[in-house]
This record gives C-alpha cells, sequence and structure tokens, in this order.
C-alpha cells in the first residue's frame, strides 16, 4: 500500500471559506466531501483529511537565523493555493487516480494527486 495526497487548489483571488459560501454552496461542498469520505472508508482507503484557512491566515515561522522570525502572510504569493485535502492509503498510483477522478466530479474541479516519499530500504 502506498500513501497519496489528494489536494484540492483553489484560486487564490478567492480564498473561499466556510464562513464565507453561502448555505446552499456550503451544504453541498460539504454532502460532496462527506461522501467521498465515507466511500473511502467503507474501503479502507481513508487516513485522514481537511480544509485549509487561506494563505492570508497564514504566519510564517523563520528560525534559522540569530533570531526567531514571524511574518503574517503566506511564504510565497501564488496564483493557486492548497485549500483542503484527502490523505489515502492505496494500492498504486492507478487506484489514486481513480479517486481523484471521483472527487474531482463530486467537488466540480480539479484534484492534484501526489504520492509521499518512501526512505529508501537499508
Amino acid at each position: 500500500m502506498s500513501q497519496f495526497l489528494l489536494s484540492v487548489p483553489h484560486d487564490s483571488d478567492e480564498e473561499p471559506t466556510m464562513e464565507t459560501m453561502g448555505p446552499a454552496e456550503l451544504e453541498a461542498a460539504m454532502a460532496a466531501t462527506g461522501a467521498i469520505i465515507e466511500e473511502l472508508t467503507s474501503t479502507g482507503a481513508f487516513v485522514f483529511a481537511g480544509g485549509l484557512m487561506p494563505p492570508s491566515s497564514a504566519i510564517t515561522v523563520d528560525n534559522t537565523g540569530e533570531s526567531l522570525s514571524t511574518v503574517d502572510g503566506p511564504f510565497v504569493e501564488a496564483p493557486e493555493y492548497l485549500g483542503g485535502f484527502w490523505v489515502i492509503d492505496v494500492a498504486d498510483e492507478k487506484t489514486a487516480l481513480d479517486w481523484a477522478a471521483r472527487a474531482s466530479k463530486a467537488l466540480g474541479g480539479r484534484i492534484e494527486v501526489r504520492a509521499f516519499q518512501v526512505p529508501p530500504e537499508e
């Protein structure tokens, strides 16, 4: 089994959150994500999932120099950002892509699929 990150990109200009969505839009989004989570759980592929606040809420921490620095805002400006994700544990990349296709259809948007790195065996 391999773990994959299925990420949900959002447009940085929009920064949608549960607080900014209308009741019907929020209900539809929660139903779509809930259905994917239920299906993943029923197959044993679900590890965990989460929705993230937009980059404008980020605080960047840098403790690599002489003193600690904290700066309001994201580390990097980007046209898109990670809005939410699922971590799944499936047999192979093809299976991860199948789940991403289901999630994309349910959410009406793109899903990025990336495998977690696996340490080399000694």
